[in-house]
């Protein structure tokens, strides 16, 4: 879209507690929704062009093209619906169903990754007892070799569903089985026990999504169009990782482990491990993010670092989003990823997850409609807001 004509979609309300956003002289300001001066307000708003070096808003600057009239936004609705209004999000059940994709890196010379898939828990083991529906997901990157990354795919769940604390409690479970998994991995001599791979696991039970990582895959939300990180990335040189390595007796040289290790826990890697049981630098131990879903949540999306490397995480968000709108595939939505991620020059090998929580697409937009034109989509200021955020 060329600088210097008019918008004629209108600039989405997003929630924001009790308020919205408005422009007004050239500044963004927050206004309550019940604010006695509003139609004043807006009667003196002066309608203004963007600036002519701005051609329009592109989505990472890839072909996800961020323009309203594509993405069909609905403005006969007179507000943002969400679960708060009016809707019981306790009586929301989520309907699983899933898309994978892996790709080997163009520069690697053989695909470590691993992943996993089970939207439907009881057809994989009908003796487990726990809220329907049940679902299991897993990303696991390996590096050194392909060993740990099979053996950990292959053996997580039955540690997870066998452990002493699964189902009364399945974050002890979780926890327990990375660490045991990666112990019986170090005793299977037929195996390199010097490969390691990261590890990022997803399980629904009911409502409760339970997110647990150990290394530098991602998982993220998308949440009625914008992203929600559920994991944390465990790079050597993030401040709480670094001081966990140090005083346990490691070191960070150029953001590597002892100079050797791109990430601060994996399983495997038993060359840079000491005897089971006594804590080291380089952790088996994952971290965990529960999630109750509701309505709100559309999809989850899960990927190995190669993804992340180049491919932000509203992008990601919004290019499942749209492409759910087209076709509701979560397996193409996971090629889709993988596409941008090779157009921006991905070396790394790739892995993604797409998991969905509907039957349906995710429904259009409903944004009020103001007299005042706006240039920005709904998904354009998600993406703003993403960037904005993390410069702070």
């Amino acid at each position: 879209m060329l600088a210097g004509t008019e918008f004629s979609p209108p600039f989405p309300i997003l929630e924001s507690g009790s308020g919205f956003i408005k422009e007004h002289g050239g500044s963004s300001t927050i206004e309550d929704e019940s604010s006695d001066v509003l139609g004043e307000a807006l009667k003196q708003i002066k309608i203004s062009k963007p600036p002519r070096h701005l051609s329009g808003l592109r989505h990472c600057m890839s072909s996800a093209v961020l323009v309203a009239s594509e993405l069909e936004l609905d403005t006969q609705r007179s507000g943002v619906r969400s679960c708060a209004d009016g809707d019981d999000s306790s009586s929301f059940i989520p309907v699983v169903r899933s898309g994978s994709c892996s790709v080997q890196g163009p520069v690697k010379r053989q695909m470590e990754d691993e992943h996993i898939c089970i939207d439907n828990l009881l057809e994989h083991d009908t003796a487990l007892d726990f809220p329907s529906p049940r679902a299991f997901y897993g990303v696991f990157d390996g590096h050194g070799g392909l060993d740990a990354a099979t053996f950990v795919r292959e053996n997580i769940l039955k540690f997870i569903v066998e452990d002493v604390h699964f189902p009364n409690c399945v974050e002890n479970a979780i926890r327990s089985a990375f660490v045991n998994v990666d112990h019986a991995f170090s005793d299977d001599h037929s195996l390199d026990s010097s490969s390691g791979t990261t590890a990022l696991t997803a399980l629904i039970s009911g409502r409760k999504l339970l997110i647990a990582n150990a290394g530098d895959c991602r998982a993220v939300l998308g949440r009625r169009g914008k992203a929600v990180v559920l994991s944390k990335d465990h790079k050597p040189d993030c401040n709480s990782e670094l001081l966990r390595i140090v005083n346990l007796g490691g070191f960070v040289c150029d953001g590597y482990l002892n100079g050797q290790l791109s990430v601060a826990r994996a399983l495997g890697d038993w060359h840079m491990k000491g005897p089971k049981g006594i804590a080291c630098p380089l952790s088996a131990e994952p971290e965990l993010q529960e999630t109750i879903l509701t309505e709100e949540d559309e999809f989850l999306i899960m990927g190995c670092d190669g993804l992340w490397d180049v491919v932000g995480n509203q992008c990601a968000v919004t290019i499942v989003r749209r492409e759910l709108m087209l076709h509701n595939d979560p397996e193409k939505c996971a090629i889709a990823l993988v596409k941008e991620a090779l157009n921006w020059k991905a070396w790394d090998n790739l892995t993604v997850i797409v998991v969905c929580f509907s039957p349906n697409p995710p429904p259009r937009l409903e944004i009020p409609r103001f007299r005042v034109r706006r240039s920005i989509s709904a998904e354009g200021l998600n993406f703003l807001q993403d960037a904005l955020g993390s410069n702070a």
